[in-house]
């Protein structure tokens, strides 16, 4: 009986169309890590990003999936929820707050390339996969806030407010993009930069707290 994850692995490292873009703040690792990756068969290192200029990076890569060495620069505030992505962390604690932002691969900052690959295989068909070193540090639920008991002004920019208002409409995200002349990942960029500063689970409860802390009129 062929394996069938073993028969996917296959599949995929027989493919020659998947683009990785490799990100790290620091530029060693980065270029460790996309030399490590290049040898790997089946697979193609289009880009390197630091992480702050990640929106632009997209644009002009279009990566399939992220390989992103978190090391000690810290986690991403917001990350983009429309490319899978493997992270590699140095402990439990960043491999809870990476899963938080929705990463769906966790493995640790020693992985070997074949293990990133294969990772990378079960991420892009829609698997999550998480290192066990991780599991007891993942095993403790995310606290929900109360959006009630949010105060003060948050911090969101010009944009983000645009975008805001346009999601209190119910306009999608394609629509939105005509609207403010601006792309539809850009858009999707900003939905989910806002998800993070409001602490919402969906486009609903963002608008919903939104209007409860003045950013948007009732």
């Amino acid at each position: 009986m062929i394996n069938s994850m073993a028969y996917a692995n296959d599949i995929f490292m027989q493919s020659t169309g998947v683009r990785i873009l490799v990100v790290a703040d620091e530029m060693l690792a980065r270029a460790g890590l996309a030399s490590l990756l290049t040898d790997q068969r089946g697979v193609k290192v289009v880009g390197q990003a630091d992480g702050k200029s990640l929106e632009g990076e997209l644009e002009i890569y279009q990566p399939d999936i992220l390989v992103w060495d978190v090391g000690m620069g810290g986690v991403l505030s917001v990350f983009p929820d429309d490319v899978p992505a493997i992270a590699l962390v140095a402990d439990g604690t960043v491999a809870s707050q990476v899963r938080g932002l929705g990463v769906e691969g966790v493995l640790p900052r020693d992985a070997s390339p074949k293990l990133i690959v294969s990772a990378m295989t079960a991420v892009m068909q829609g698997l999550v996969v998480v290192d066990p070193s991780f599991a007891a540090a993942l095993s403790t639920p995310r606290a929900v806030s109360d959006s009630s008991e949010q105060v003060g002004q948050i911090d969101v920019t010009p944009r983000e407010l645009e975008v805001l208002r346009q999601l209190a409409q119910g306009t999608s995200n394609k629509a939105i993009a005509y609207e403010l002349d601006i792309s539809e990942h850009t858009v999707k960029f900003h939905v989910n930069s806002l998800m993070t500063k409001l602490d919402a689970r969906n486009r609903t409860e963002a608008v919903v707290i939104a209007t409860r802390t003045g950013l948007i009129p009732l």
